[in-house]
């Protein structure tokens, strides 16, 4: 690093006494030759040292050009190039952790390992059909048979974790539901940790949904406080009802707030649902045998944590079994490339029992390792490039 003087290219008026710094091929970034300039900062000198050297030559870079680059230099994988735009967005601990994890390799070296056990199996196959009068005998159908028994296991196992992961990512949708005056705006705002919804005495205050970011146990949510479902007559509540019965149908998980033991949970067919009894701080709280649910109170904080637990333990319970060494699918790319791999695997064993020849199933195989290089990036189209790279910000 060395101190420079920035100017402009036609008239050598100084536009700033700024630092430089080298990186020279391959170790770079971008496995490029690069120059990196540290400017005074402000409003005035980084916007004059940038148009300085558009009018040297330079122009600037296209979102996510620099970590593009570093990919087709070599300098890290597709997987990885994600999980930097991912570390980037982070906006809980949990998300942090997964996406240093996958930029430390964690999924791109399961994913490597997924591969070789597939070509092994593609290369049983291929000795049976290169050698099959050998004096050890062909493969035996129970040799075969074990190794993709365990290299499919292990691609679905992987592939499990792709609804928690995807939702990890994006943060788990919790719709906040109950009838009118139930404390659903005030639990809204005691797990937001601040005043977003407006609290009164008065029934059927919340007309429309209120959304808004949260995190909870170190796990990213999507809180959505929503209007009281009940039977109204009145057009603008019945407009916030319906509204309420929408993100009911596209929760992730349902926190259904009761006051009385009579509240009715609406059909929310197979989505895991919390119930909870609000107001514990009120002497005339009616107790239901068996309880129905946790109590709380906004007011004292009685049951705040052990709600909070729970709710992290619905939506991301297999993510927490798994810790923060197995690796996770977090991106819907990634789970359709698996799904592709996993179909291709079953394709194969169909073929193999139905007496198909053995090298035209083994074409199944084949397939299986090019969604998993897919994948990876071993081998990517431009417009998959230009899928991924296109929500990175400039400086990256």
């Amino acid at each position: 690093m060395f101190r420079a003087r920035l100017s402009q290219p036609d008239s050598r008026a100084t536009v700033d006494d700024c630092l430089a710094a080298c990186f020279p091929a391959p170790h770079s970034y971008t496995g490029d030759e690069l120059v990196e300039i540290t400017t005074h900062g402000g409003l005035v000198v980084p916007a004059a040292a940038l148009a300085a050297l558009v009018a040297a030559g330079a122009r600037p870079a296209a979102p996510g050009e620099f970590t593009r680059r570093a990919v087709l230099n070599g300098k890290m994988d597709l997987l990885q190039a994600e999980a930097t735009a991912d570390l980037i967005d982070a906006g809980s601990p949990a998300q942090q952790r997964r996406a240093l994890q996958q930029l430390e390799r964690g999924l791109s070296d399961r994913l490597a390992a997924l591969r070789g056990e597939i070509l092994e199996l593609e290369a049983l196959i291929a000795y049976d059909i290169d050698f099959p009068e050998e004096d050890e005998g062909p493969v035996s159908p129970e040799r075969v048979r074990g190794a993709w028994d365990v290299v499919r296991g292990r691609v679905a196992e992987l592939l499990r974790t792709a609804p928690e992961g995807e939702r990890l990512r994006d943060g788990a949708l919790l719709v906040i539901a109950g009838r009118p005056n139930a404390g659903k705006s005030s639990l809204f705002n005691a797990l937001l940790g601040t005043e977003r919804a407006i609290v009164t005495e008065i029934p059927g205050t919340t007309r429309d949904a209120i959304e808004a970011h949260a995190v909870i146990e170190g796990f990213p949510f999507r809180l959505v406080d929503t209007a009281g479902l009940r039977e109204s007559e009145e057009r603008i509540e019945r407009m916030g009802i319906e509204i309420s019965k929408r993100y009911l149908d596209a929760a992730d998980l349902i926190l259904f707030c009761r006051d009385q033991e009579h509240d009715a949970l609406p059909d929310v067919g197979v989505k895991p649902v919390v119930e909870v009894v609000t107001k514990a701080d009120l002497p005339d709280r009616p107790s239901a045998h068996p309880p129905i649910g946790p109590s709380v109170s906004v007011v004292t904080g009685k049951g705040l944590p052990e709600l909070r637990r729970r709710l992290a333990e619905v939506a991301f319970g297999r993510l927490l079994a798994l810790g923060d060494v197995e690796p996770v699918v977090t991106r819907a790319r990634h789970r359709t490339a698996l799904e592709r791999s996993l179909a291709e695997l079953d394709a194969f064993w169909t073929a193999r029992t139905a007496g198909v020849d053995a090298a035209a199933a083994a074409t199944n195989l084949r397939a299986a390792v090019l969604a998993l290089d897919d994948l990876i990036g071993a081998v990517t189209p431009d417009d998959v490039l230009d899928r991924v790279f296109a929500a990175f910000c400039v400086g990256k």
